[in-house]
């Protein structure tokens, strides 16, 4: 066989591992991490806020804090998606969360633009689109998946209902 011959094997042995290893990992929702000063370690006693008047500060771990989105949280938990104009999986990922925050209490779904809404893509650590981030009451994040969710891996990564 040719050079050529091996380089286009070699080429498609690539993309394949490459294709069943997106396949295999799309939509998954992973553990969270502290973002953009928020979350786990961002205020201790240690480290108290203060305000422009050198007062003390509301703390706030809600990612959605200063947006124009900060009051749709859900009372349960809300589903943040980021999305872009012309991305596919973005629509089917829109469809499967308004369909999971419309059939179940307390849970609210809003989406953003990506492109419009740098600012807090980059604060974030937002990678690509569609990503979603799965939001407790109080605005923090549990868990985010990248690409396209099932239906059944929205309903699963959802906090437990509150017993009364």
């Amino acid at each position: 066989m040719s050079t050529g011959a091996w380089v286009a094997i070699a080429a498609v042995v690539v993309a394949l591992a490459f294709g069943l290893y997106r396949a295999a990992t799309d939509g998954r929702f992973r553990g969270t991490r502290a973002v953009g000063g928020t979350g786990t370690g961002s205020n201790t006693a240690d480290q108290p806020t203060t305000d422009d008047q050198g007062g003390e500060a509301p703390v706030t771990d809600s990612l959605l804090a200063g947006t124009p989105w900060e009051s749709d949280l859900g009372e349960r938990a809300t589903l943040l998606q980021f999305s872009s104009a012309f991305c596919a999986p973005c629509r089917a990922t829109r469809r499967v969360l308004e369909d999971v925050a419309g059939s179940t209490d307390g849970v609210a779904h809003v989406e953003v633009d990506a492109e419009s809404h740098l600012d807090v893509v980059r604060r974030l650590g937002i990678t690509r689109t569609p990503t979603t981030l799965v939001l407790d009451a109080a605005g923090r994040e549990l868990v985010r998946a990248a690409g396209a969710p099932t239906r059944a891996q929205v309903e699963s990564a959802l906090p437990a209902t509150p017993h009364a």
